[in-house]
């Protein structure tokens, strides 16, 4: 019987294997196939900080009850701008249903959205309390334009079965 005999083949050099890649940092085929993603990565990141939303117009809502004054201050789709209460404006007790401490809420939110690129604003108030007129009057004074003054309190249309009459 006959044998083959195998010609010995060409002896490849050994090459040395590659350095595996650290943890958190991708292969070097990855790097090729996300070079451009690789780059543009910080730099979209830096430009989203820097660059901020101006929101020309927006809605104040004024709440003012007998014992507090809200302000809260969104743009058209309701998403909250800037926002004030009495409490936060440093009132207590008693003090937080003044006219003045509705004075200073009002203002104190007014800051903050023009800051942020208000300057037309459509006001909704709710409530009877003595902070709803100077609350309006320091948003028109802090120099945004107002361009709708609205009043929404609930007004009850009769409502529930009131109680039985008390007989003495």
């Amino acid at each position: 019987m006959a044998e083959e005999i195998k010609a010995p083949e060409a002896a490849a050099p050994e090459a040395a294997p590659a350095p595996a890649p650290a943890a958190n940092e991708p292969s070097e085929a990855m790097k090729i196939v996300m070079g451009d993603v690789l780059a543009a990565a910080p730099a979209a990141a830096d430009d989203a900080k820097k660059r901020r939303r101006s929101i020309p117009a927006g809605v104040a809502h004024i709440t003012a009850s007998f014992n507090n004054t809200q302000c809260c201050i969104t743009d058209a789709r309701g998403n909250v701008i800037a926002w004030s209460s009495a409490g936060k404006a440093g009132f207590k007790g008693s003090r937080k249903s003044t006219a003045f401490a509705g004075t200073l809420v009002a203002q104190e939110c007014a800051k903050v959205a023009i800051g942020k690129g208000m300057h037309e604003v459509e006001i909704l108030v709710q409530g009877a309390g003595s902070g709803r007129e100077s609350a309006i009057r320091a948003i028109a004074n802090s120099g945004m334009a107002v361009s709708v003054i609205r009043d929404i309190t609930p007004i009850p249309h009769n409502g529930c079965r009131q109680r039985k009459r008390r007989r003495v």
